[in-house]
């Protein structure tokens, strides 16, 4: 299933065997590979490409920020839909913030969060760039998400299933007061 909106797009996908790492689970730069590629399809859906330049616009959308916040870990043919909301249409760039949701778990569970901070840019001829208004096409076509449906912040939902904390032993409530060697104070520089 597909969901598309000029605020709001859902893209599903499986992590394949290559998105994996020795532990395991998807590494955690795929999330990121998973987030630019719902961007892509959701500029698709639109008539626009993150190419602008087959779009026939002399300008660049580069990212100045990026972030995920991880809960839970997906693994191998774990099936995953990414949904993406426009947070932020400024004169200049595109705040995107995205959900990762693990669908075949019952229930259906939210792994993780990111956020994406792109400026509209023109390439000078020195090969510096510099930011512009985005096109007219853009800002026609893409519209903010409803503050309803937005995460506040970079703020985290409080964690639905903790399996992996379950495994690891809890410490001793007086080990935080134990010390082996005397505390010497660093010299002042």
């Amino acid at each position: 299933m597909t969901l598309s909106l000029p605020y709001e797009f859902q893209l599903t996908r499986r992590v394949e065997f290559s998105d994996t790492d020795m532990a395991g689970i998807m590494h955690f730069s795929n999330f990121f590979r998973f987030m630019e590629a719902t961007e892509t399809a959701f500029m698709r859906s639109l008539g626009l490409s993150v190419v602008l330049s087959t779009c026939g616009l002399d300008v660049c959308l580069p990212r100045v920020h990026a972030e995920c916040d991880y809960q839970l870990p997906l693994r191998f043919e774990d099936e995953v839909l990414i949904q993406l909301l426009v947070e932020k249409k400024s004169t200049r760039t595109l705040t995107y913030q995205f959900r990762f949701r693990k669908l075949n778990s019952q229930p259906q569970l939210e792994i993780a969060r990111g956020r994406i901070i792109a400026v509209c840019a023109t390439r000078q001829p020195d090969g510096s760039m510099k930011a512009v208004p985005l096109p007219k096409v853009f800002t026609d076509k893409l519209q903010e998400a409803p503050p309803g449906l937005l995460a506040n912040g970079t703020e985290t939902p409080p964690r639905q299933d903790r399996p992996m904390d379950a495994k690891r032993p809890q410490p001793h409530p007086t080990d935080h007061a134990t010390r082996t060697t005397p505390h010497v104070p660093h010299p002042k520089i």
